[in-house]
């Protein structure tokens, strides 16, 4: 698999793994979202294209390209080339500076970073078949309401992750009754036992549960039943592009 970022100009914006901390998860007093594996892991799972410079984005409500504007602490004269408002009515194109290829039926989906709740704006997602595509592709948020949003310099304006989206289509969804595998509704009730029994417990202020504060084995990568499973991943360890 080959993720290649061409630079269109000497100067781009920075790409980088993406992190999995969040500022709203940082704030809980004992950074108990953290425990939510899946949500860490969705945070990390792609490469952010972070803003170059602080950008100030107010939209009067109108649907004209007059209708928002634009401001920075930094260079003035370097905001056109790195957003606008190309499609009006309160959308914002950001530039990402790159054009990227992929491999054969791979394809670049690029969203707002995941789990990053930005008030005011939001993002909009594409998934962009760049396996073929000679141009580059934007980046864009949609204005929620009349108002002023700020991106700071070093926030990512652009979340990057692959879709093999060319095999997508070959999958054939099934639905059945979960009775109809018992190995699985033998663990299933396993772990439902397990959960009552743990809520009881830790609802009574036992003293081995309130120990425990709440159950790892998402995070462990274990069954309730004790059966560790194969490649098991708490952390996500993408490589920066390397400038060729």
């Amino acid at each position: 698999m080959q993720l290649d970022c061409y630079k269109i100009y000497e100067v781009a914006p920075d790409i980088v793994p993406a992190r999995s901390q969040r500022d709203w998860m940082d704030a809980f007093p004992d950074r108990h979202p953290y425990r939510c594996l899946p949500l860490t892991m969705a945070n990390s799972t792609g490469w952010e294209i972070l803003a170059p410079m602080d950008v100030t984005i107010e939209w009067n409500g109108g649907p004209a390209a007059e209708d928002i504007g634009f401001t920075t602490a930094g260079d003035p004269r370097a905001l056109k080339s790195f957003v606008d408002s190309h499609f009006r009515r309160g959308i914002v194109t950001f530039h990402t500076g790159h054009l990227f290829r992929t491999s054969p039926g791979w394809g670049v989906w690029a969203m707002g970073a995941p789990n990053w709740p930005k008030d005011g704006i939001a993002p909009l997602t594409g998934l962009i078949e760049t396996d073929w595509l000679p141009f580059p592709f934007t980046m864009n948020w949609q204005m929620t309401r009349p108002g002023r949003v700020t991106f700071l310099k070093g926030e990512p304006f652009c979340f990057i992750t692959l879709m093999e989206h060319g095999r997508l289509e070959e999958i054939e969804p099934k639905r059945m009754k979960l009775s109809s595998n018992p190995d699985l509704v033998a663990e299933y009730e396993a772990w439902r036992d397990s959960r009552a029994d743990f809520n009881k417990r830790l609802g009574s202020r036992e003293a081995e549960a309130m120990k425990e504060r709440w159950q790892r084995h998402y995070m462990r990568g274990q069954k309730v039943t004790g059966e560790s499973v194969e490649d098991h991943r708490t952390k996500r360890r993408l490589k920066p592009p390397v400038d060729m």
